[in-house]
């Protein structure tokens, strides 16, 4: 059962994974992987956080899955618990001294992730309680220049050339549903006759 730190597990788990890509490779291997948030790109606060090189993974948006919700709502109305399928985009983003290494980590990113679009098992952090046979795709997102022009214009920092990335599908699950009370008494109809 996903639990509701499966979103924050989701972007350890391509945190993790893509350091471990970037520390494989020796042209990137000084790079490292940070997961950010809004704040991380105010310039007062950049330096403390996105520390080049370095690729930063930036959730910008939390939507419902759309062609999986409707059978999680069948799912939910068997076990009497809420399933909520989610997709989480992501912007990542390079940043280094020059734009060759900026170039060879944002290479390295899409290498890595185009190598292994389905994380499942081992490669999904415990903390987001995932069940053995859950997988998450995380693949390329079709976004227009604009629109993740748009997403920086709202960023407290200037545009950087960036990938967006959409993992798929993380589903939360409620609760455990409490069962209701055992019947211990059936009443019957009245077996009395009328004269």
């Amino acid at each position: 059962m996903a639990s509701f730190s499966s979103i924050s597990a989701v972007g350890k788990s391509i945190e993790r994974f893509l350091a471990a890509a970037f520390t494989a490779t020796p042209q990137v291997a000084g790079a490292t992987v940070t997961l950010v948030r809004t704040e991380d790109f105010d310039r007062k606060h950049q330096n403390q956080v996105i520390k080049p090189p370095c690729l930063t993974i930036f959730l910008y948006r939390v939507d419902f899955n759309k062609q999986v919700r409707a059978s999680w709502s069948a799912v939910g109305s068997v076990d009497g618990r809420g399933h909520l399928p989610l997709d989480l985009h992501f912007l990542l983003t390079a940043w280094a001294a020059d734009a060759e290494k900026e170039l060879l980590i944002l290479g390295r990113a899409l290498q890595a992730m185009e190598g292994m679009p389905i994380l499942s098992g081992p490669l999904l952090y415990a903390s987001g309680g995932f069940a053995p046979n859950e997988t998450v795709q995380v693949v390329l997102e079709e976004v227009s220049t604009e629109a993740v022009m748009r997403t920086f214009d709202s960023l407290p920092t200037d545009y950087k050339l960036s990938v967006p990335y959409v993992a798929r599908v993380v589903r939360l699950d409620t609760l455990t549903a409490t069962p209701s009370p055992p019947v211990l008494t059936v009443a019957g109809g009245s077996t009395s006759r009328v004269p």
